[in-house]
């Protein structure tokens, strides 16, 4: 009996549903199947779950996902809307007859869907995130996925920190090619090398100066001489639709010894972090430890300082479960997190360095390899 088996009988339920396209990552993480438009997923304990899809995606439904296939024709969708029912009443209609009894759904199941369906059938919601929790725990493959996609990702801030690094400061700003080099133009030149790579970047963090006081500030305009740099790239490879996650931060010249006593908390913050990953260690735990540790170095964690968790799971979403945060539970082996400790102040400005790794029984395997620099 698998993890979802369990859940549909703890429930008291004869099947779990679920419905969206491949966005929607429980769905991509139960069929394995890529798709823009959506597709409904049924599974009841000891049985293969079903992926029900239009006819032009039988063929290819068949060959990459791992659920069986039907079309909507050979699950009666197609009679239930010639009878005229609607979109979701028939929808509705194809998952009561698959589950064939009260039916267990994700919290993001559509409402309007839901409520056509109990008309059938008793709907059970998974408040506790079932799926989500199936997923935390990475097998060897998705872990070597996302292992690739972070080559990627190192690959595509190498490209930025590179053209910051060669730039000219002129009158403060920096310059290349007798122009400012701007966040807008390193973004760019980083999401171009993870196309390359088969990856797609969006909304990458290249924040300068004061933006840097605001964690997910993006960033835009001329990069400027002396002032932290903070970049931020989260990458999902287009085939497999692993993300990756990590952070420096650099600056151009001479940072100011607010910043460079910042970085310096911050980096030894990560290394303390990392050395107590391990299996059956508990994010809340890891949390409060970096916590302490900025509280003894003279910094606040509260809405200043240190003001977000220390980390979270990636994996088809960038943020997943667990959460290396105040209410973190314990971790798990083939759990894939990051550990990224930020400091932030209005006026100064932020620093944020961010790795990725396993938990293991016994300690981080982490998979980021990119060196930590801060003065370019």
């Amino acid at each position: 009996m698998n993890g979802l088996d369990s859940v549909i009988r703890d429930a008291g339920a004869a099947a779990y549903a679920a419905y969206g396209s491949s966005a929607d990552a429980n769905v991509r993480y139960l069929t394995r199947f890529r798709t823009t438009d959506p597709v409904i997923y049924v599974a009841k304990p000891g049985e293969r779950g079903m992926i029900v899809v239009p006819q032009m995606e039988h063929e290819r439904a068949v060959r990459e996902s791992i659920a069986a296939v039907a079309t909507r024709a050979d699950a009666g969708y197609l009679e239930y809307i010639k009878a005229g029912e609607s979109r979701w009443r028939a929808t509705a209609h194809v998952i009561a007859d698959l589950a064939g009894g009260p039916v267990l759904v994700p919290a993001t199941f559509p409402l309007a869907l839901a409520r056509e369906l109990e008309t059938f059938h008793p709907v059970v919601l998974d408040g506790a995130g079932s799926v989500e929790g199936m997923r935390a725990v990475k097998t060897p493959e998705e872990i070597e996925r996302i292992r690739s996609v972070q080559r990627a990702a190192e690959a595509a801030i190498d490209r930025g920190v590179t053209l910051i690094r060669s730039s000219a400061p002129r009158a403060g700003v920096l310059c290349r090619d007798g122009a400012p080099l701007t966040s807008e133009a390193v973004r760019t030149a980083m999401h171009t090398v993870l196309l390359a790579h088969g990856c797609r970047g969006v909304d990458t963090i290249v924040s300068c100066g004061p933006e840097t006081a605001l964690p997910h500030n993006t960033g835009s305009g001329p990069l400027l001489e002396n002032e932290p740099i903070v970049i931020d790239i989260f990458p999902r490879d287009e085939l497999s639709g692993y993300y990756a996650d990590m952070t420096r931060t650099v600056v151009k010249g001479e940072p100011s010894p607010e910043i460079r006593e910042m970085y310096d908390a911050v980096r030894d913050a990560k290394t303390l972090a990392a050395a107590e990953v391990r299996a059956g260690a508990a994010g809340a735990d890891l949390y409060n430890a970096v916590v302490e540790f900025f509280r003894d170095r003279g910094y606040e964690s509260d809405t200043r300082g240190f003001i977000h968790s220390l980390g979270h799971g990636v994996g088809l979403e960038v943020h997943e479960e667990p959460s290396l945060g105040p209410r973190g539970g314990a971790l798990a082996v083939g759990n894939v997190v990051t550990i990224e400790p930020g400091l932030y102040y209005p006026g100064t400005g932020g620093v944020r360095l961010e790795d990725m790794g396993a938990v293991t029984e016994t300690d981080f395997d982490r998979f980021t390899q990119y060196e930590e620099e801060l003065t370019l």
